[in-house]
């Protein structure tokens, strides 16, 4: 059988075969949808310049699990303030102020901070006392203030103000919104504003690796403010008569909202005070759930008394309550200290 042999289409038929094969219509289409589709893309392009960081947003701020650092409600403010202050003691036969200082105010290096080489630290402890320390007779009383007092308290943080300059931080990539608020490195430390009570604000200086905002509560134990008496810098007595308003005060025991700062510096680091040498620190407060509860003290007070009592370091460093330490409380109609 002879074969039969059909002969090939040129290109030019193939695509004329594939052109006839086309709907008209089609054709017609594919002009008008690219003529729309040039405008849409450019539309589209500068929409989504504004939407998609928005929506990312929304699920950034939907997927932050992070706790906020107000706590809520807050504490209340105490009714009244801790109140600096000092308690009575009648001499002895035999007593000497060193000797006063370190069995009752529990004062190790009285004889070393006020001593007859520097006449000025004696002149400015007679004036506290009330009495010529080189002229004790037995029933003289003498007024005894505590050294190197510390205040605690808690209150809402008003302001942040770094200590050290602070370091650039990279501009974020996603858009957050305006009402989160940015944290301060207060490692090499802040100045805090704190509103311990209404109308009352301290300036609190921490060092912290803890997030602190406007509006964190916080708990501290504090180095009360000392007198300025001249020539004598480490004079270890507070002003009773200066008010707490306004009062620049040093952190040793800081909590931020519900996380405490395990790591802060303790309060005997803070200089000077002789908290190492005398086993424990004085602590002014007022008892109750928004002042003293908070750190658990077995006080045998009710809410709102002014205390004044002894804390011991325990083994660690760490100052502790124990049972049978003194505990005074504030008298107001004699103005001191009396024993509980």
């Amino acid at each position: 059988m002879a074969h039969r042999f059909h002969p090939r289409s040129t290109p030019a038929e193939n695509l004329r075969i594939i052109i006839n094969s086309i709907p008209w219509r089609l054709l017609l289409l594919i002009p008008i949808l690219l003529i729309a589709a040039i405008p849409a893309y450019t539309f589209g392009t500068k929409a989504g310049e504004k939407i998609l960081p928005a929506v990312t947003g929304i699920f950034y701020s939907a997927l932050n699990t992070q706790v906020s650092p107000t706590p809520t409600p807050y504490p209340s403010f105490p009714a009244i303030l801790p109140q600096p202050g000092s308690i009575l003691y009648a001499v002895k036969a035999g007593d000497a102020c060193d000797e006063i200082l370190a069995y009752q105010m529990r004062m190790v290096d009285a004889g070393q901070i006020f001593s007859d080489v520097n006449p000025n630290t004696v002149k400015a402890l007679d004036n506290v006392i009330g009495q010529d320390c080189h002229a004790l007779q037995p029933g003289m009383v003498l007024t005894l203030a505590p050294q190197y007092p510390l205040i605690a308290f808690g209150g809402i943080v008003r302001k942040v103000d770094p200590t050290s300059p602070q370091q650039a931080l990279p501009t974020p990539l996603i858009n957050v919104a305006r009402s989160q608020q940015i944290s301060i490195d207060c490692s090499n430390g802040c100045l805090l504003t704190v509103s311990i009570a209404t109308g009352i604000q301290v300036h609190l200086l921490v060092q912290t690796t803890l997030s602190i905002h406007t509006g964190s509560w916080v708990w501290a134990q504090a180095l009360l403010a000392r007198k300025t008496v001249p020539n004598f810098d480490n004079y270890p007595y507070a002003d009773p008569n200066v008010s707490l308003n306004g009062m620049l005060l040093r952190a040793c025991d800081l909590q931020v909202d519900n996380i405490h700062d395990d790591n802060s510096l303790s309060c005997s680091q803070l200089q000077p005070n002789t908290i190492n040498d005398d086993g424990g620190a004085w602590l002014f407060g007022v008892t109750g759930a928004s002042s003293l509860d908070h750190w658990h003290y077995p006080l045998p007070l009710p809410a709102g008394v002014r205390v004044l009592l002894w804390l011991s370091t325990d083994n660690n460093g760490n100052l502790v309550f124990n049972k049978g330490n003194p505990v005074y409380r504030y008298d107001d109609a004699s103005h001191v200290y009396v024993p509980v």
